[in-house]
């Protein structure tokens, strides 16, 4: 069953002649790992950020459980129901990556007392260590912060977990070790996984691969 929908999806910049994206329809399973692809400035960020609730349609509609996500509470939606994992990490550098993982759970009322034992579980699900967990994330490499940029990313508990470009400042076997976290994230807990990439090798190991051209989506 699809958890999040586009239903004829249309967005303009302003002043702009055409659009960024243009009546885009499918829907996106939970227990599935997608890939979104295209070359730069075919509207797939374009997309992520509509999916995201960071803009919202020009015409047509995203929906979350068959909920137009326009009538929603659009900040409890990006703090509840998805949650994004970057290129850049986007950690915050003066908290140590536990701490990272504890503050959206912080966020919206859970004691640090409670926030620090599941942060730590969900680091060690993705191969962070008891020393790493530690560090600031300006001592850890940049697999290892990607990693922890994931953990932060569940703590939420969102179903959604849109990526843009996890994996475009890594190396081959970090990537495959994201993609491989990303999959079980999927395949094992039954979330909603949405990469953006412009790697031919990071689609291929998705369960669905979506492209963007012209701002048109066309399933491969």
């Amino acid at each position: 069953m699809s958890i999040l929908s586009l239903e004829g999806v249309s967005y303009c910049y302003k002043n702009s002649l055409r659009p960024a994206v243009a009546d885009a329809s499918c829907d996106f399973e939970e227990g599935t790992l997608y890939a979104l692809i295209g070359p730069s400035g075919s509207g797939k960020s374009t997309l992520l950020s509509l999916l995201a609730g960071l803009d919202l349609p020009t015409s047509g509609d995203v929906l979350l459980d068959g909920v137009p996500i326009r009538t929603l509470d659009l900040d409890r939606y990006r703090r509840e129901s998805v949650s994004m994992i970057f290129q850049a990490f986007q950690l915050f550098p003066l908290l140590t990556v536990t701490e990272n993982v504890c503050f959206p759970m912080e966020l919206v009322g859970k004691s640090p007392a409670d926030a620090r034992p599941e942060a730590k579980k969900l680091l060690e699900d993705v191969g962070i260590t008891e020393d790493e967990m530690r560090r600031f994330p300006a001592n850890l490499s940049g697999g290892q912060q990607q990693r922890g940029a994931i953990a932060r990313a569940l703590a939420s508990g969102a179903k959604v977990i849109l990526a843009d470009e996890p994996t475009g400042n890594l190396d081959v076997e970090n990537t495959r070790l994201v993609m491989e976290i990303l999959g079980r994230l999927a395949s094992e807990q039954n979330r909603c996984v949405i990469v953006v990439t412009h790697d031919s090798e990071v689609a291929d190991m998705a369960d669905v691969v979506y492209r963007m051209k012209d701002g048109r989506l066309s399933r491969e």
